[in-house]
C-alpha cells in the first residue's frame, strides 16, 4: 500500500537507530551511523556481542581502532534495547535450504523482534537480500500482528539492499552507491536522507520497494549468468584442446568485451540470489530458463575439477585412494574468513568420496591465511607450488599461517590408522618449497585450457548458504554479514 494522501508519522532526524544483525553488513553500518548519532547494535549471538565489546571483529571488517572510535554505538543482545529506538535496520541472513528454496526464517524472527518494540512513528528498513515483494508481503504482516499498529498509518517501511563486498578494503561502505526506497513518498525521502548522511558515493532513490528488491537480486544474477558463460566456454575449449585463458585474452582486446574468467562460484550472494528470483518467478507461473541453466552450469564446475584431478592422477599411474592433494584457500573469496557455501570445501568433499582426502583426515590439508581455517586439515592438486611461485601463493597479501594444525589424534581416512596431525608454519618461500616436496601429485596444472579455478572462489561479490548479519542459527551456519 502506498500512502500518498495521508500524514504518516516519521522518526525525528536525531532518532536513535537500531541495527539488527552485526555481521559484515550490519557492523560497518552501525559503526558508520554511530559517528553521527546514537546507535544500538543488536545481535542475538551474545558471544558475538561480547567479542565486539572487547574490540574483536571475527569478520575482520572492522579493526579495534574503528570499534573504539564508534563512541555512539551501544552493543546489545537483549531485545529490550530495541524499545529505545525509532529507526530499525534489519541486516540478517536470507539463505536457501537444501532444496534451493528461500529460507526466510531468520528474517521472520528478526522482524518479530522489531514488532515487539515497534511504536507509532517508527521506521523499519530492510537490507537483507530478498525476492521482490518480500518486505510488504512477508515482513509487514508480521510487524502489524506483533505490534498492533497499522502499516503506512502508524509506522513506515523502507528497503535499501546491502552492497558490501567482504574483504574489499578499497570499496568500503561509504564508497558504494546505495539504492534507497520507502513505502510512501515521505518514507522514501527519509530513508534516502538517512543513508546520504553516511554514503559519500551518493544514493539512488528507487520508485518503490519492489523495484529496489528486484535490483538487488539482478545485480548478482547478471554476474552468475556471465560467469556461467565463460565456465561453459572453458569446458568446450578443454575438449578442443584450446587454452581458455589465451582465448579470453585475445577476445578482451575488443573494447566492449566483459572480462569474466572461469572458476568456482560460491559464497552467499552470486550462488544464492538467483534461486530467490527463480522462486518468485515460478509463483507467478514463469520459469526463467537462462537463470536456471546458468546455475546448473556453475554448480557443475566442482565436478569438472574433480574429474581433471582424477585424470591427472591416473595419467601418472596413481590410484585416487591414498593420493595426497593440497587445496590452497578454502574460504569463499579472497581476504575473507567466511567458509559458508565455499565451493573449495565442496571440492574437498567430492575428492574425499574417492578417498583422495577426508574432512578431518591427516591426508587432507586445506591451507588458508586465516587462523580459523587451521581446524580443517587438507592436501593438494592444482599445480606444483614450485611452479606457482611464492608471490602467487601469497597473492592474498597474507601469510599462509597454518596448514593442518591440531594436536588431537585423528583417523587417517586413507590408511585407517590413527596419528596426530602435526602443526606446520609456512611463512617463507623456502618453507613452501619444502611443502612442495611432500606433495605426492606432481606434474603440470590440472588443465592448461581450464586454467585451474582459483581457491578461494574468486568470482564471488562476495557451510550453509547464508548471508547478511548474525541470527539465531547454529554457530557453523552463522553468517559473517
Amino acid at each position: 500500500m502506498q500512502a500518498t494522501d495521508i500524514e504518516v508519522p516519521l522518526p525525528a532526524r536525531d532518532a536513535r537507530i537500531a541495527v539488527i544483525g552485526l555481521g559484515y553488513v550490519g557492523l560497518p553500518l552501525a559503526v558508520a551511523f554511530a559517528s553521527r548519532r546514537q546507535v544500538t547494535g543488536f545481535d542475538v549471538d551474545a558471544t558475538r556481542v561480547a567479542e565486539l565489546r572487547a574490540g574483536h571483529d571475527r569478520t575482520r571488517e572492522m579493526d579495534p581502532q574503528a570499534l573504539a572510535a564508534a563512541t555512539g554505538l551501544e552493543l546489545a543482545s537483549d531485545p529490550a534495547a530495541l524499545r529505545e529506538c525509532a529507526i530499525h535496520i534489519v541486516a540478517v541472513p536470507t539463505p536457501i535450504d537444501a532444496f534451493h528454496e528461500p529460507d526466510l526464517e531468520p528474517l521472520r524472527q528478526a522482524t518479530a523482534l522489531v514488532a515487539a518494540a515497534l511504536k507509532p512513528g517508527d521506521l523499519v528498513i530492510y537490507e537483507s537480500t530478498v525476492y521482490p515483494g518480500t518486505t510488504e508481503e512477508i515482513c509487514v504482516p508480521i510487524l502489524e500482528a506483533g505490534s498492533g499498529l497499522r502499516f503506512n498509518v502508524d509506522f513506515s517501511c523502507g528497503y535499501s539492499p546491502e552492497r558490501v563486498s567482504p574483504g574489499d578494503h578499497h570499496r568500503r561502505l561509504a564508497d558504494i552507491r546505495k539504492i534507497t526506497s520507502g513505502s510512501h513518498p515521505a518514507a522514501a525521502r527519509a530513508v534516502d536522507e538517512l543513508y546520504r548522511s553516511i554514503i559519500t558515493a551518493g544514493t539512488w532513490p528507487a520508485p518503490s520497494i519492489r523495484v529496489a528488491e528486484a535490483a538487488k537480486v539482478v545485480e548478482n544474477i547478471q554476474r552468475d549468468v556471465n560467469i556461467a558463460l565463460v565456465n561453459e566456454l572453458a569446458l568446450v575449449f578443454d575438449r578442443l584442446g584450446i587454452d581458455t585463458g589465451d582465448v579470453l585474452e585475445a577476445a578482451g582486446t575488443k573494447w566492449n568485451f566483459l572480462p569474466f574468467r572461469p572458476g568456482l562460484v560460491g559464497g552467499h550472494c552470486i550462488g544464492v540470489d538467483p534461486y530467490y528470483l527463480l522462486h518468485k518467478s515460478r509463483s507467478a507461473g514463469f520459469h526463467p530458463e537462462l537463470i536456471h541453466t546458468a546455475r546448473e552450469v556453475n554448480e557443475r564446475v566442482v565436478g569438472h575439477v574433480v574429474s581433471r584431478v582424477l585424470g591427472l592422477l591416473r595419467g601418472r599411474g596413481r590410484e585416487p585412494a591414498g593420493s595426497r592433494v593440497l587445496v590452497l584457500g578454502v574460504t569463499f573469496k579472497e581476504n575473507c574468513p567466511d567458509l559458508r557455501n565455499s565451493r573449495a570445501l565442496d571440492l574437498v568433499r567430492e575428492l574425499g568420496e574417492w578417498r583422495i582426502c577426508s574432512w578431518y583426515g591427516t591426508r587432507t590439508m586445506c591451507a588458508g591465511p586465516w587462523p580459523s581455517i587451521a581446524a580443517i586439515s587438507c592436501w593438494a592438486a592444482i599445480r606444483p607450488i614450485s611452479r606457482l611461485g611464492w608471490r602467487t601463493v601469497v597473492r592474498l597479501g597474507q601469510t599462509w599461517r597454518e596448514i593442518g594444525v591440531s594436536s588431537k589424534p585423528n583417523t587417517d581416512s586413507c590408511s585407517g590408522t590413527r596419528r596426530p596431525r602435526a602443526a606446520a608454519s609456512y611463512s617463507t618461500p623456502q618453507a613452501v618449497s619444502s611443502l612442495a616436496a611432500k606433495i605426492a601429485v606432481g606434474g603440470s596444472a590440472i588443465s592448461s585450457s581450464w586454467r585451474a579455478p582459483a581457491m578461494p572462489d574468486s568470482n564471488e561479490n562476495s557451510p550453509s548458504t547464508t548471508r547478511s548479519g548474525s541470527g539465531s542459527i547454529p554457530a557453523w551456519r552463522r553468517p559473517s554479514r
